[in-house]
């Protein structure tokens, strides 16, 4: 069996190193843990599944591909699904980023040995980048990938060494950057749009995040009825920070090459 991936399948593929012991979790048909051992990629992966129909799929594909001497589908919430310094690399996919966090969160236990995260949130990516601030885990790299119209971001983080490696990182990473005179991307802005998307902005980039300006413009016509002062200075503060984020991208625009 020749098992192919979708180029957002792949991009998380590649990050994971040879010789892993990976968990993947909410691995739906498996297709991550089955490619990575056909390949011979990896010492070995557990494929989690909470839901019934996913956890079946996941056990036919690993079963017909004749990889379950090496892969172990099991079902379970989250990291319930592994022991503590069972595994050393962690793959979330297809989920919104607050949920990622809570999985991350529910026992920091089951995170022992683990030195590396690949997560793939599909809304909510600055809830994974605050979580890896947080936690002390290094964002080593970040890409978005184009695949059927949609746009994902794939995140790479590694677990710093000590407490002053992750804040030393932490500031070189996040450290405000002057795009001109008048607009600054601030801290808060780099969480946002992610600090290495934002260096070296691709057309996917500039796609998306013009793509996000076209629907808070239009949440913030929904808010012209505000009817209370609390309703107003809402509505004022969206409107700043929406005229704030139109700033950037016409900055990131004229300063391509």
């Amino acid at each position: 069996m020749n098992i192919k991936l979708s180029k957002r399948l792949q991009q998380i593929a590649d990050w994971v190193p040879a010789g892993s012991r990976l968990a993947d979790i909410g691995s739906d048909h498996a297709l991550l843990p089955a490619y990575l051992a056909e390949q011979q990629r990896i010492e070995m992966a557990v494929a989690g599944e909470v839901n019934q129909g996913p956890y079946e799929a996941a056990c036919r594909q690993i079963e017909g591909a004749r990889l379950g001497h090496r892969v172990s589908v099991r079902r379970g919430d989250g990291l319930a699904v592994i022991s503590p310094g069972e595994v050393d690399v962690i793959s979330i996919a297809g989920m919104g980023g607050g949920l990622i966090v809570q999985i991350l969160s529910a026992d920091p236990g089951k995170l022992t040995g683990v030195t590396r995260l690949v997560l793939q949130p599909n809304v909510g990516e600055a809830h994974v980048r605050a979580w890896l601030r947080r936690e002390g885990w290094n964002l080593m790299e970040e890409a978005l990938i184009e695949e059927d119209g949609k746009l994902y971001e794939v995140l790479l983080a590694e677990r710093a060494r000590s407490k002053e490696e992750a804040v030393q990182h932490d500031r070189r990473l996040y450290a405000p950057r002057e795009l001109n005179e008048q607009v600054t991307l601030t801290e808060e802005w780099l969480v946002q749009l992610g600090p290495m998307l934002s260096a070296a902005p691709t057309p996917e980039f500039m796609k998306k995040w013009q793509l996000e300006i076209r629907k808070r413009a239009r949440i913030l016509r929904t808010m012209e009825q505000a009817a209370t002062e609390e309703a107003r200075q809402r509505r004022a503060m969206f409107a700043d920070s929406l005229a704030q984020l139109e700033a950037i991208l016409a900055c990131m625009h004229t300063r391509k090459p």
